[in-house]
């Protein structure tokens, strides 16, 4: 894990719709892994998007744990 990659987003708990910050790592590429809510201990899908022309960019999804494709 490179510290300059990581990116703090405010986000929302899909199920209970708590705010809170998630930490994501873009040194790691795409990728998709899962979060509990700090709140509710949901299963919450986090799908990372980082854009392959400057590797910076970031995209994040949220999802419950019925909506996984």
């Amino acid at each position: 894990m490179h510290e300059e990659m990581l990116n703090s987003l405010a986000v929302h708990c899909p199920y209970c719709s708590t705010a809170f910050d998630l930490l994501v790592d873009a040194s790691q590429g795409s990728h998709q892994t899962w979060e509990d809510c700090p709140r509710c201990c949901a299963p919450i899908q986090v799908r990372v998007e980082v854009a392959a022309d400057d590797g910076e960019s970031v995209e994040v999804t949220l999802g419950r744990d019925d909506e996984v494709v």
